[in-house]
């Protein structure tokens, strides 16, 4: 973030924390209900919501009061920001994006707010690319695009282990058409137009697990990327490892939980991968 730009995000980013203090990046919490609890999803000890999603505990999620983004929009005026990029999950998703648009009527600079159409790392990658433009003192439109450019470039490959999850929480979207798949038959999904879509049935979780690095590998073709692998209760070491063997161009692959907003959504065992090309 520059003294003129300040880049604002939400929790479904799976952004690290390192990134976001490195870049600058607000990062607003979505809301996890788990039983009676409610509040910030980041509060949550996702062993203990794993358990609890696998015991039947009714999960829900919500948006983050406009007053949250109130907030973190007012901080980055006190500090100098003269506008504010504010990027997030797809509309179809999550009324989040509405509720930012609430809480940027009530501020006194201009903040523009940007619906990726996305979730996950391919909305934490181009937070990071708004950022570092701004930081290096680039103007408005050039964060914008940065933004933009790399939400459209950017790929999401999902396991799930079930859809009865992303059934329950009304996300499916088009992946509707998958449900009543034998047990055995594993989904991997992406978001396409704003939400959830079907990519492939595959049988057993290891020929899944081949089958969506096959999938990452085809979507980085000779480009240079960022890749992202986000988990959910689940093992990633041998992805990473084969990411790193089949695509061999790319940088460090980016380790790390998915929120527990998403996981609440995608259910146990779920992984995902961002293939991200870098701009």
């Amino acid at each position: 973030m520059s003294a003129h730009i300040a880049v604002v995000t939400d929790s479904t980013s799976c952004l690290p924390a390192h990134l976001a203090t490195q870049w600058r990046i607000g990062v607003v919490q979505v809301q996890l209900q788990v039983g009676d609890q409610t509040d910030d999803e980041h509060r949550f000890d996702r062993g203990r919501l794993v358990e609890a999603m696998k015991a039947g505990t009714p999960v829900s999620t919500a948006p983050p009061d406009p007053g949250a983004f109130f907030w973190t929009y007012q901080d980055a005026a006190s500090a100098g920001a003269s506008a504010i990029v504010s990027l997030h999950i797809s509309g179809r998703l999550s009324d989040t994006v509405q509720s930012a648009r609430e809480a940027a009527q009530q501020v006194r600079i201009p903040v523009h707010i940007l619906d990726s159409g996305t979730s996950s790392m391919s909305l934490g990658f181009a937070a990071v690319s708004a950022a570092r433009v701004a930081g290096a003192g680039g103007q408005l439109i050039r964060v914008l695009d940065a933004a933009e450019r790399r939400v459209r470039a950017s790929t999401e490959l999902i396991y799930v282990d079930t859809l009865e999850y992303l059934r329950r929480s009304g996300r499916i979207g088009a992946a509707q058409s998958m449900l009543g798949s034998a047990l055995s038959i594993k989904p991997l999904l992406t978001v396409r137009n704003g939400e959830v879509s079907p990519l492939a049935r595959v049988p057993g979780t290891k020929r899944a697990m081949n089958r969506l690095v096959d999938l990452a590998a085809k979507a980085a073709g000779d480009q240079q990327v960022d890749l992202a692998v986000t988990r959910f209760g689940s093992d990633e070491r041998e992805v990473v490892r084969r990411l790193k063997e089949r695509i061999p161009g790319a940088g460090d692959v980016l380790v790390g939980d998915a929120s527990t907003v998403i996981g609440a959504h995608v259910g146990p065992g779920a992984l995902s991968i961002t293939v991200s090309p870098v701009n």
